[in-house]
């Protein structure tokens, strides 16, 4: 594997083997021990501890969609934890913890499923006091959109109101249903994987409802929600719009149900819906900070077991995003890269 650049003037740790994830093409993977004189030159250097498995990364580790930006062979994962080793910036120092997701990581640099890797600071976040490493995994990407959908809502000015959750399976829904029940809404969440219930119930959804279709008959619906999260787009979406109460909104991050949104402007003239899109990649520092901050409130390390369905290691994450893919395994899924396969 070639040389991507200096990594940073620290000699004692120029050469040090280390095992990665490695995709050599799309959808052909290997697990590789590296040395990290071959990782690219930046700001930071982590020992990571954790990453984590979301719907991007199972697309981008089965090949199913061209999520990878930068050149081949590449390490993905969109979401790491871990102690800055060498450091080029006076915001972090060494031995301080930070979490790193998106701004690209996992898809135009080299990303979180490696035991060790270089990251620029400027989507770092300093892990918040009172969380633990393994808690901010679990929650990785699909926490910090589920927070700041919940802060659009918020932003709209709705709180303790009627809400839905659509895609209440998938990451961002099961902890969306969490965040929204602590601070007093009412959610009502839908999803297609029905042996979920009784989790769903247990992070606080009043009511669980199967899939939403949209009705083609008819562009608006009585009104049923003040607000949305929805994680799942297109038929969720496009269903769920037209049952939004006046002056609703709805903050929207999802297309695992479809990137097609079928809908008439009714809900957004007639009602005053307000549709918000979510992109936790290129958040702001200012709002990954409030957000991870509010996450470390609401998100006890009981609740993290609560919302995670396993813990893997690097060797097993292609057959967890394959199945992830094929829809039979939502939920959130930890990433021990120091594990040994199972």
């Amino acid at each position: 594997m070639p040389n991507t650049g200096r990594l940073v003037a620290n000699e004692s740790i120029m050469h040090e083997p280390f095992s990665a994830l490695i995709l050599k093409k799309s959808g052909e993977h290997s697990l590789q021990t590296l040395r990290t004189d071959v990782l690219p030159d930046k700001e930071l250097l982590v020992e990571i501890l954790y990453s984590s498995i979301n719907y991007k990364d199972a697309l981008a580790v089965s090949g199913s969609a061209k999520i990878i930006r930068g050149e081949f062979p590449f390490v993905p994962g969109i979401d790491l934890v871990g102690k800055v080793r060498a450091s080029k910036v006076p915001q972090f120092n060494v031995g301080s913890t930070v979490i790193l997701t998106g701004g690209g990581l996992g898809e135009s640099h080299w990303g979180g499923y490696s035991q060790l890797q270089t990251v620029d600071s400027c989507f770092a976040v300093t892990l918040p006091d009172g969380m633990s490493p393994r808690t901010s995994m679990v929650l990785g990407t699909a926490g910090l959109t589920a927070m700041l959908s919940v802060m659009a809502l918020e932003n709209h000015g709705l709180v303790g109101t009627d809400v839905i959750v659509t895609g209440a399976s998938g990451g961002v829904g099961l902890i969306a249903v969490h965040l929204l029940t602590q601070l007093g809404y009412k959610v009502t969440a839908s999803c297609g994987s029905r042996h979920l219930d009784n989790k769903l119930k247990a992070l606080g959804a009043r009511t669980v409802t199967g899939r939403l279709t949209p009705d083609e008959k008819r562009p608006l619906l009585k009104g049923r929600w003040d607000g949305a999260v929805d994680a799942a787009g297109g038929n969720a979406l496009s269903a769920v719009l037209p049952q939004v109460k006046r002056h609703g909104c709805v903050a929207a991050s999802g297309n695992a149900a479809g990137a097609q949104l079928r809908t008439t402007v009714y809900p957004f003239i007639l009602r005053g819906v307000v549709l918000y899109g979510i992109d936790s990649n290129t958040a702001t520092l200012r709002d990954r900070k409030i957000a991870w901050a509010r996450l470390s409130e609401l998100v006890s390390s009981r609740l993290a077991d609560v919302l995670l369905m396993s813990t893997v290691a690097l060797a097993d994450v292609p057959s967890v995003c394959s199945a992830k893919v094929a829809g039979t395994a939502p939920g959130r899924f930890l990433v021990d890269v120091n594990e040994p396969a199972l």
